[in-house]
Protein backbone atom coordinates (compact mmCIF):
# COMPACT_ATOMS: atom_id res chain seq x y z
CA UNK A 1 0.00 0.00 0.00
CA UNK A 2 2.39 2.87 -1.13
CA UNK A 3 -0.42 5.05 -2.61
CA UNK A 4 -3.21 6.48 -0.40
CA UNK A 5 -5.69 5.20 -2.90
CA UNK A 6 -4.47 1.84 -1.93
CA UNK A 7 -6.32 2.00 1.27
CA UNK A 8 -9.21 1.43 -0.29
CA UNK A 9 -8.75 -0.40 -2.69
CA UNK A 10 -8.93 -4.40 -3.56
CA UNK A 11 -5.47 -5.26 -1.71
CA UNK A 12 -6.89 -3.48 1.36
CA UNK A 13 -10.14 -5.60 1.54
CA UNK A 14 -7.67 -8.47 2.46
CA UNK A 15 -4.74 -6.56 4.44
CA UNK A 16 -6.93 -4.71 6.80
CA UNK A 17 -9.03 -7.93 7.71
CA UNK A 18 -6.00 -10.16 8.33
CA UNK A 19 -5.40 -7.17 10.76
CA UNK A 20 -8.28 -6.99 12.27
CA UNK A 21 -8.40 -10.62 12.77
CA UNK A 22 -4.44 -10.99 14.46
CA UNK A 23 -5.55 -7.99 16.78
CA UNK A 24 -8.83 -9.33 18.17
CA UNK A 25 -6.86 -12.65 18.59
CA UNK A 26 -3.93 -11.29 20.09
CA UNK A 27 -6.55 -8.46 22.13
CA UNK A 28 -8.61 -11.69 23.52
CA UNK A 29 -5.25 -13.68 24.55
CA UNK A 30 -4.01 -10.91 26.52
CA UNK A 31 -7.57 -9.46 28.23
CA UNK A 32 -8.32 -13.72 28.91
CA UNK A 33 -5.03 -13.74 30.64
CA UNK A 34 -5.67 -10.63 33.25
CA UNK A 35 -5.72 -11.25 36.84
CA UNK A 36 -7.41 -7.79 37.75
CA UNK A 37 -8.90 -5.03 35.77
CA UNK A 38 -8.39 -1.31 36.01
CA UNK A 39 -8.29 1.97 33.72
CA UNK A 40 -11.18 4.29 32.04
CA UNK A 41 -13.64 1.40 31.47
CA UNK A 42 -12.65 -1.39 34.33
CA UNK A 43 -15.22 0.15 37.02
CA UNK A 44 -18.21 0.20 33.77
CA UNK A 45 -17.57 -3.16 32.76
CA UNK A 46 -18.18 -6.12 34.86
CA UNK A 47 -15.15 -8.62 34.92
CA UNK A 48 -17.52 -11.59 33.48
CA UNK A 49 -18.33 -9.41 30.43
CA UNK A 50 -14.77 -8.67 30.04
CA UNK A 51 -13.60 -11.98 30.22
CA UNK A 52 -16.30 -13.29 27.67
CA UNK A 53 -15.33 -10.45 25.40
CA UNK A 54 -12.08 -12.04 25.51
CA UNK A 55 -12.91 -15.39 24.09
CA UNK A 56 -15.32 -13.71 21.70
CA UNK A 57 -12.60 -11.67 20.78
CA UNK A 58 -10.06 -14.60 19.91
CA UNK A 59 -13.01 -16.47 18.01
CA UNK A 60 -14.04 -13.55 16.21
CA UNK A 61 -10.14 -12.99 15.22
CA UNK A 62 -10.20 -16.80 13.76
CA UNK A 63 -13.52 -16.42 12.55
CA UNK A 64 -12.06 -13.53 10.39
CA UNK A 65 -9.18 -15.31 9.12
CA UNK A 66 -11.31 -18.04 7.40
CA UNK A 67 -13.38 -15.03 5.52
CA UNK A 68 -10.31 -14.03 4.11
CA UNK A 69 -9.78 -16.88 2.53
CA UNK A 70 -13.35 -16.68 0.74
CA UNK A 71 -12.38 -12.92 0.47
CA UNK A 72 -9.50 -14.27 -2.22
CA UNK A 73 -12.49 -16.22 -4.39
CA UNK A 74 -14.19 -13.40 -4.07
CA UNK A 75 -17.12 -15.46 -2.64
CA UNK A 76 -20.05 -13.10 -1.49
CA UNK A 77 -21.13 -15.05 1.33
CA UNK A 78 -17.32 -14.22 2.63
CA UNK A 79 -17.97 -10.45 2.11
CA UNK A 80 -20.96 -10.64 4.72
CA UNK A 81 -19.44 -12.49 7.04
CA UNK A 82 -16.83 -9.92 7.17
CA UNK A 83 -19.11 -6.81 7.08
CA UNK A 84 -20.50 -8.36 9.46
CA UNK A 85 -17.51 -9.46 11.74
CA UNK A 86 -15.61 -6.14 11.34
CA UNK A 87 -18.41 -3.63 13.48
CA UNK A 88 -18.65 -7.24 16.11
CA UNK A 89 -14.27 -7.13 16.52
CA UNK A 90 -14.78 -2.79 17.34
CA UNK A 91 -17.13 -3.96 20.08
CA UNK A 92 -15.24 -5.94 21.49
CA UNK A 93 -12.16 -3.85 21.44
CA UNK A 94 -14.10 -1.33 23.31
CA UNK A 95 -14.76 -3.46 26.00
CA UNK A 96 -11.68 -4.82 26.24
CA UNK A 97 -9.95 -1.54 26.24
CA UNK A 98 -9.04 -1.42 30.08
CA UNK A 99 -5.33 -1.88 31.93
CA UNK A 100 -4.65 -5.45 33.22
CA UNK A 101 -2.54 -7.26 34.88
CA UNK A 102 -1.38 -10.27 33.82
CA UNK A 103 0.51 -12.86 36.29
CA UNK A 104 5.10 -12.72 35.83
CA UNK A 105 4.44 -9.70 33.82
CA UNK A 106 2.78 -6.96 35.71
CA UNK A 107 0.42 -4.44 34.37
CA UNK A 108 -0.16 -4.37 30.57
CA UNK A 109 -1.88 -2.10 29.19
CA UNK A 110 -4.40 -3.81 26.90
CA UNK A 111 -5.32 -0.43 24.94
CA UNK A 112 -2.11 -1.16 23.41
CA UNK A 113 -3.80 -3.50 21.00
CA UNK A 114 -7.16 -2.52 21.73
CA UNK A 115 -7.36 0.58 20.41
CA UNK A 116 -5.33 0.00 16.96
CA UNK A 117 -8.30 -2.89 16.55
CA UNK A 118 -11.07 -0.69 17.08
CA UNK A 119 -9.54 2.12 14.46
CA UNK A 120 -8.53 -0.36 11.94
CA UNK A 121 -12.01 -2.44 12.52
CA UNK A 122 -13.47 1.25 11.81
CA UNK A 123 -11.24 1.48 8.86
CA UNK A 124 -11.74 -1.52 7.14
CA UNK A 125 -15.55 -1.55 7.21
CA UNK A 126 -16.00 1.76 4.39
CA UNK A 127 -13.50 -0.20 2.57
CA UNK A 128 -15.42 -3.22 2.36
CA UNK A 129 -18.44 -1.54 1.30
CA UNK A 130 -17.11 0.64 -1.30
CA UNK A 131 -15.39 -2.80 -3.07
CA UNK A 132 -18.86 -4.84 -2.59
CA UNK A 133 -18.90 -5.44 -6.50
CA UNK A 134 -15.13 -7.25 -6.40
CA UNK A 135 -17.33 -10.12 -4.46
CA UNK A 136 -19.89 -11.45 -6.55
CA UNK A 137 -19.06 -15.07 -6.70
CA UNK A 138 -21.93 -17.61 -4.84
CA UNK A 139 -20.67 -20.21 -2.95
CA UNK A 140 -20.64 -23.42 -5.06
CA UNK A 141 -21.42 -25.68 -2.37
CA UNK A 142 -22.78 -29.25 -3.68
CA UNK A 143 -26.32 -31.30 -2.71
CA UNK A 144 -24.18 -33.60 -0.74
CA UNK A 145 -22.09 -30.93 1.29
CA UNK A 146 -25.59 -29.14 1.69
CA UNK A 147 -27.04 -31.83 2.72
CA UNK A 148 -23.81 -32.92 4.92
CA UNK A 149 -23.85 -30.14 7.06
CA UNK A 150 -27.65 -30.15 7.77
CA UNK A 151 -27.07 -33.70 8.99
CA UNK A 152 -24.63 -32.19 11.52
CA UNK A 153 -26.35 -29.21 12.32
CA UNK A 154 -29.40 -31.74 13.19
CA UNK A 155 -27.70 -33.90 14.85
CA UNK A 156 -26.10 -31.18 17.34
CA UNK A 157 -29.62 -29.47 18.09
CA UNK A 158 -30.53 -33.43 18.74
CA UNK A 159 -27.91 -33.68 21.38
CA UNK A 160 -28.36 -30.09 22.88
CA UNK A 161 -32.44 -30.57 23.53
CA UNK A 162 -32.37 -34.26 24.14
CA UNK A 163 -29.66 -33.91 26.89
CA UNK A 164 -30.81 -30.56 28.05
CA UNK A 165 -34.85 -32.18 28.39
CA UNK A 166 -33.17 -35.30 30.35
CA UNK A 167 -31.10 -32.78 32.49
CA UNK A 168 -32.30 -34.51 35.61
CA UNK A 169 -30.82 -37.51 34.59
CA UNK A 170 -27.11 -35.93 34.36
CA UNK A 171 -24.67 -35.19 36.17
CA UNK A 172 -22.77 -31.53 35.75
CA UNK A 173 -25.70 -30.67 33.33
CA UNK A 174 -28.43 -27.83 34.49
CA UNK A 175 -28.51 -25.00 31.37
CA UNK A 176 -28.52 -25.34 27.85
CA UNK A 177 -24.96 -24.18 27.86
CA UNK A 178 -24.23 -27.08 29.37
CA UNK A 179 -26.29 -29.24 27.25
CA UNK A 180 -24.33 -28.31 23.97
CA UNK A 181 -20.88 -28.54 25.37
CA UNK A 182 -21.84 -32.43 26.11
CA UNK A 183 -23.16 -32.72 22.75
CA UNK A 184 -20.41 -31.31 21.22
CA UNK A 185 -17.81 -32.92 22.86
CA UNK A 186 -19.65 -36.16 22.78
CA UNK A 187 -20.08 -36.38 18.72
CA UNK A 188 -16.69 -34.93 18.40
CA UNK A 189 -15.30 -38.37 20.64
CA UNK A 190 -13.36 -35.76 23.07
CA UNK A 191 -15.31 -37.12 25.94
CA UNK A 192 -14.06 -35.83 29.00
CA UNK A 193 -16.75 -37.24 31.26
CA UNK A 194 -17.38 -34.35 33.31
CA UNK A 195 -20.92 -34.91 32.50
CA UNK A 196 -21.95 -38.41 33.32
CA UNK A 197 -25.65 -39.97 32.91
CA UNK A 198 -27.04 -41.60 35.71
CA UNK A 199 -30.08 -43.03 34.13
CA UNK A 200 -30.62 -46.26 31.62
CA UNK A 201 -32.73 -44.15 29.27
CA UNK A 202 -29.69 -41.26 30.06
CA UNK A 203 -26.97 -44.03 28.84
CA UNK A 204 -29.24 -44.37 25.79
CA UNK A 205 -29.73 -41.18 24.57
CA UNK A 206 -25.59 -40.77 25.30
CA UNK A 207 -25.03 -43.63 22.53
CA UNK A 208 -27.55 -41.95 20.13
CA UNK A 209 -25.60 -38.82 20.09
CA UNK A 210 -22.28 -41.05 19.73
CA UNK A 211 -23.60 -42.86 16.81
CA UNK A 212 -25.25 -39.91 15.54
CA UNK A 213 -22.55 -37.24 16.01
CA UNK A 214 -19.67 -39.19 15.07
CA UNK A 215 -21.45 -40.12 11.88
CA UNK A 216 -22.38 -36.65 10.44
CA UNK A 217 -19.04 -34.74 11.72
CA UNK A 218 -17.38 -37.58 9.52
CA UNK A 219 -19.80 -37.54 6.67
CA UNK A 220 -19.54 -33.77 6.85
CA UNK A 221 -15.81 -33.51 7.15
CA UNK A 222 -15.11 -35.27 3.91
CA UNK A 223 -17.94 -34.15 2.13
CA UNK A 224 -17.17 -30.68 3.09
CA UNK A 225 -12.69 -31.32 3.12
CA UNK A 226 -12.56 -33.50 0.45
CA UNK A 227 -13.35 -31.74 -2.52
CA UNK A 228 -11.49 -28.80 -1.34
CA UNK A 229 -8.49 -30.84 -1.17
CA UNK A 230 -9.62 -32.45 -4.12
CA UNK A 231 -9.50 -29.44 -6.29
CA UNK A 232 -5.71 -28.63 -4.82
CA UNK A 233 -4.64 -31.26 -6.37
CA UNK A 234 -6.33 -31.27 -9.32
CA UNK A 235 -5.06 -27.26 -9.86
CA UNK A 236 -1.62 -28.45 -8.98
CA UNK A 237 -1.85 -31.21 -11.80
CA UNK A 238 -3.85 -29.46 -14.16
CA UNK A 239 -6.86 -31.63 -14.03
CA UNK A 240 -10.87 -30.63 -13.59
CA UNK A 241 -13.01 -32.46 -10.37
CA UNK A 242 -14.99 -35.71 -10.78
CA UNK A 243 -17.68 -33.04 -9.28
CA UNK A 244 -17.01 -30.49 -12.28
CA UNK A 245 -17.04 -33.10 -14.90
CA UNK A 246 -20.10 -34.62 -13.85
CA UNK A 247 -22.06 -31.36 -14.74
CA UNK A 248 -20.46 -30.78 -18.46
CA UNK A 249 -23.22 -31.73 -20.98
CA UNK A 250 -23.45 -30.32 -24.59
CA UNK A 251 -20.00 -29.69 -24.64
CA UNK A 252 -17.18 -30.12 -26.71
CA UNK A 253 -14.17 -31.66 -26.33
CA UNK A 254 -10.72 -30.62 -27.57
CA UNK A 255 -8.77 -33.37 -28.14
CA UNK A 256 -4.54 -32.43 -27.76
CA UNK A 257 -3.06 -29.23 -27.77
CA UNK A 258 -1.14 -27.80 -30.28
CA UNK A 259 -0.09 -23.97 -32.29
CA UNK A 260 -3.93 -24.47 -34.22
CA UNK A 261 -5.76 -25.13 -30.40
CA UNK A 262 -5.02 -21.97 -29.40
CA UNK A 263 -7.32 -19.65 -31.80
CA UNK A 264 -9.68 -22.70 -31.35
CA UNK A 265 -9.51 -22.20 -27.39
CA UNK A 266 -10.55 -18.13 -28.10
CA UNK A 267 -13.17 -18.75 -30.69
CA UNK A 268 -14.71 -21.54 -27.88
CA UNK A 269 -13.87 -19.21 -24.76
CA UNK A 270 -17.52 -17.42 -23.65
CA UNK A 271 -19.50 -19.61 -26.22
CA UNK A 272 -20.00 -22.99 -24.64
CA UNK A 273 -18.50 -25.29 -22.55
CA UNK A 274 -15.00 -27.23 -23.26
CA UNK A 275 -12.71 -29.64 -21.97
CA UNK A 276 -9.22 -29.64 -23.16
CA UNK A 277 -7.14 -33.41 -23.49
CA UNK A 278 -3.53 -33.15 -23.20
CA UNK A 279 -0.86 -34.85 -21.88
CA UNK A 280 1.14 -31.94 -21.45
CA UNK A 281 1.35 -31.11 -17.24
CA UNK A 282 2.54 -27.91 -18.23
CA UNK A 283 0.16 -26.81 -20.74
CA UNK A 284 -2.66 -28.05 -18.65
CA UNK A 285 -1.10 -26.68 -15.76
CA UNK A 286 -1.16 -23.19 -17.51
CA UNK A 287 -4.39 -23.47 -19.18
CA UNK A 288 -6.18 -24.23 -15.68
CA UNK A 289 -4.49 -20.95 -13.92
CA UNK A 290 -6.46 -19.40 -17.06
CA UNK A 291 -9.83 -20.86 -15.84
CA UNK A 292 -9.69 -23.34 -18.73
CA UNK A 293 -10.98 -26.86 -17.81
CA UNK A 294 -8.48 -29.57 -18.86
CA UNK A 295 -7.49 -32.84 -18.17
CA UNK A 296 -3.64 -33.90 -18.05
CA UNK A 297 -3.91 -37.85 -20.10
CA UNK A 298 -3.35 -39.22 -23.70
CA UNK A 299 -6.64 -37.47 -25.42
CA UNK A 300 -6.27 -40.92 -27.78
CA UNK A 301 -7.31 -42.66 -24.58
CA UNK A 302 -10.60 -43.51 -24.02
CA UNK A 303 -10.81 -43.60 -19.97
CA UNK A 304 -10.07 -39.46 -20.17
CA UNK A 305 -13.02 -38.93 -22.88
CA UNK A 306 -15.27 -40.92 -20.54
CA UNK A 307 -14.25 -39.17 -18.14
CA UNK A 308 -14.76 -35.83 -20.23
CA UNK A 309 -18.79 -37.13 -21.49
CA UNK A 310 -18.33 -38.08 -24.73
CA UNK A 311 -21.29 -39.63 -24.42
CA UNK A 312 -23.28 -35.93 -23.71
CA UNK A 313 -20.80 -34.31 -26.24
CA UNK A 314 -22.15 -32.05 -28.86
CA UNK A 315 -18.33 -32.08 -30.61
CA UNK A 316 -15.35 -33.15 -30.66
CA UNK A 317 -12.00 -30.92 -32.10
CA UNK A 318 -9.02 -32.59 -33.12
CA UNK A 319 -6.68 -29.88 -34.24
CA UNK A 320 -2.84 -30.46 -33.13
CA UNK A 321 0.32 -30.20 -35.11
CA UNK A 322 0.37 -34.38 -35.38
CA UNK A 323 -2.36 -35.58 -37.87
CA UNK A 324 -1.51 -39.19 -36.80
CA UNK A 325 -2.08 -38.09 -33.62
CA UNK A 326 -5.06 -36.51 -34.60
CA UNK A 327 -6.60 -39.77 -36.21
CA UNK A 328 -5.75 -41.81 -33.59
CA UNK A 329 -7.79 -39.92 -31.75
CA UNK A 330 -10.89 -39.52 -33.81
CA UNK A 331 -11.05 -43.16 -34.10
CA UNK A 332 -11.29 -43.69 -30.29
CA UNK A 333 -13.59 -40.81 -30.53
CA UNK A 334 -15.92 -42.11 -33.11
CA UNK A 335 -15.96 -45.58 -31.66
CA UNK A 336 -17.53 -44.22 -28.21
CA UNK A 337 -19.82 -41.91 -29.72
CA UNK A 338 -20.91 -42.47 -33.27
CA UNK A 339 -22.99 -39.72 -33.27
CA UNK A 340 -20.70 -36.62 -32.32
CA UNK A 341 -19.97 -34.01 -34.81
CA UNK A 342 -15.93 -34.38 -34.85
CA UNK A 343 -14.21 -32.07 -36.65
CA UNK A 344 -10.54 -32.24 -37.72
CA UNK A 345 -7.90 -29.64 -38.41
CA UNK A 346 -5.73 -30.88 -40.85
CA UNK A 347 -1.82 -29.75 -41.18
CA UNK A 348 -0.82 -31.70 -44.32
CA UNK A 349 -3.13 -31.42 -47.52
CA UNK A 350 -1.94 -35.00 -48.13
CA UNK A 351 -3.71 -36.01 -44.57
CA UNK A 352 -7.07 -34.27 -45.48
CA UNK A 353 -9.02 -37.94 -47.10
CA UNK A 354 -6.97 -39.84 -43.90
CA UNK A 355 -8.89 -37.61 -41.06
CA UNK A 356 -12.00 -38.33 -42.83
CA UNK A 357 -11.60 -42.23 -42.89
CA UNK A 358 -10.67 -42.07 -39.56
CA UNK A 359 -14.13 -41.05 -38.30
CA UNK A 360 -13.87 -36.97 -38.96
CA UNK A 361 -16.95 -35.18 -40.22
CA UNK A 362 -15.59 -32.02 -41.32
CA UNK A 363 -11.48 -31.94 -42.11
CA UNK A 364 -10.41 -27.99 -42.58
CA UNK A 365 -7.08 -26.95 -43.31
CA UNK A 366 -6.04 -24.05 -42.38
CA UNK A 367 -2.47 -23.97 -43.88
CA UNK A 368 -4.16 -24.44 -47.42
CA UNK A 369 -7.14 -22.41 -46.66
CA UNK A 370 -4.85 -19.36 -46.01
CA UNK A 371 -2.58 -19.99 -48.62
CA UNK A 372 -4.89 -19.94 -51.18
CA UNK A 373 -6.15 -16.86 -49.61
CA UNK A 374 -2.60 -15.24 -50.24
CA UNK A 375 -1.71 -16.37 -53.43
CA UNK A 376 -4.48 -15.14 -55.19
CA UNK A 377 -4.19 -12.05 -53.51
CA UNK A 378 -1.51 -11.70 -54.48
CA UNK A 379 -2.36 -12.82 -58.62
CA UNK A 380 -4.79 -9.70 -57.85
CA UNK A 381 -7.91 -11.25 -57.25
CA UNK A 382 -9.83 -8.52 -55.38
CA UNK A 383 -11.93 -9.20 -52.09
CA UNK A 384 -9.56 -12.32 -50.91
CA UNK A 385 -9.25 -9.73 -47.37
CA UNK A 386 -13.20 -9.79 -47.29
CA UNK A 387 -13.56 -12.67 -47.72
CA UNK A 388 -11.28 -13.69 -44.44
CA UNK A 389 -13.03 -10.85 -42.65
CA UNK A 390 -16.43 -12.60 -43.36
CA UNK A 391 -15.42 -15.82 -42.64
CA UNK A 392 -14.24 -14.46 -38.84
CA UNK A 393 -17.17 -12.72 -38.36
CA UNK A 394 -19.83 -14.99 -39.38
CA UNK A 395 -20.25 -15.82 -36.21
CA UNK A 396 -21.77 -12.69 -35.27
CA UNK A 397 -23.92 -12.38 -38.44
CA UNK A 398 -25.62 -15.58 -37.61
CA UNK A 399 -25.93 -13.81 -33.79
CA UNK A 400 -27.62 -11.34 -35.76
CA UNK A 401 -30.24 -13.13 -37.72
CA UNK A 402 -31.54 -14.89 -34.48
Amino acid sequence: MDRPRDWFGARATIVLPVLVAVLSFVTGVVNISAVSISGPLGDLIPRSIQRTAGFTGALTGFTLLVSVVGLRRRLRIAWYATVVLLPVAAVQGLVQNSAVSIPFVGSVPSSAVSIPLVALSLLSLPTMLLNRRRFDRPIDLSTAQLAAGAALLGSLMYGTAGSYALRDEFDNLSTATDAFYYTLVTASTVGYGDVIPQSQQAKLFGMSVVVLGTASFAIALGSLLGPAIEKRLSEALGNMTDAQLDLLENHVLVLGHGDLTEPIIEELTGEIDFVVITPDTETATRLQQQDIAVLTADPSDEEPMQRAGIEDAAAVVAATNDDAQDALAILTAQTLNPAVNIVAAATDRENIEKLRRAGADTVISPAVLGGHLIVQSALGREGMENIADHLLDVNDEDDADI
